[in-house]
């Protein structure tokens, strides 16, 4: 009798499924296993334990979604650029949004080392950005990830429904106060604690 191999790819499928569904809350072997069809056993045979299954998934995840999903055109401005990715995103996918983003049990600070990493490095590429400090680059994304997640959740619930236009404008108010400000380290600085 022949067996089914379950590869990691297999085993980053189904919880990656399970994700989406349900959010981190039951993320658990036997929940990812029954997402599959199979005992536990390939899956403690593909990753050290749980907690290597889940850092593994958010890789994959943040990979997908910076290859993507946040590298999508709409503008030409790559900070705008990003930030109605990051809405689309949340609007395509709000289960999966939320479990990366909101959910305690989530990415957490991956997340946001990462997605920290991915503005700095493609609002560099930008003319108009090249020169901001890493202070006014820190400043103008804890300004969009606030004002844009905050948004995002609203829509999700469908308590706020702006059109695109609308979506713009909020991004261009949010990084025109922080572009136009006074800005010193320390009003930003509590945040990453």
């Amino acid at each position: 009798m022949r067996h089914k191999v379950y590869t990691r790819k297999h085993i980053l499928n189904a919880a990656y499924d399970l994700i989406e569904k349900n959010g981190f809350s039951n993320f658990t072997a036997r929940n990812v296993a029954a997402q599959m069809g199979v005992s536990t056993q390939p899956i403690y045979l593909e990753f050290e334990n749980m907690e290597d299954l889940k850092q593994s998934l958010i890789e994959s995840i943040l990979e997908e979604l910076t290859q993507k999903v946040f590298s999508v055109e709409h503008t030409g401005d790559k900070l705008f650029d990003i930030s109605i990715n990051y809405i689309d995103f949340a609007q395509k996918k709000p289960r999966l949004f939320m479990a990366m983003y909101l959910d305690e049990k989530g990415g957490g600070r991956v997340m946001y080392d990462r997605s920290y990493q991915f503005f700095k490095e493609t609002v560099l590429q930008q003319e108009e950005y090249k020169n901001l400090t890493e202070e006014y680059i820190e400043a103008l994304f804890h300004a969009t990830w606030i004002t844009l997640t905050g948004l995002a959740a609203l829509m999700i619930s469908n308590v706020v429904v702006p059109t695109r236009q609308q979506i713009i404008a909020i991004i261009e108010q949010s990084v025109n106060a922080i572009l136009e400000s006074n800005y010193e380290e320390s009003s930003f600085s509590d945040i990453k604690k």
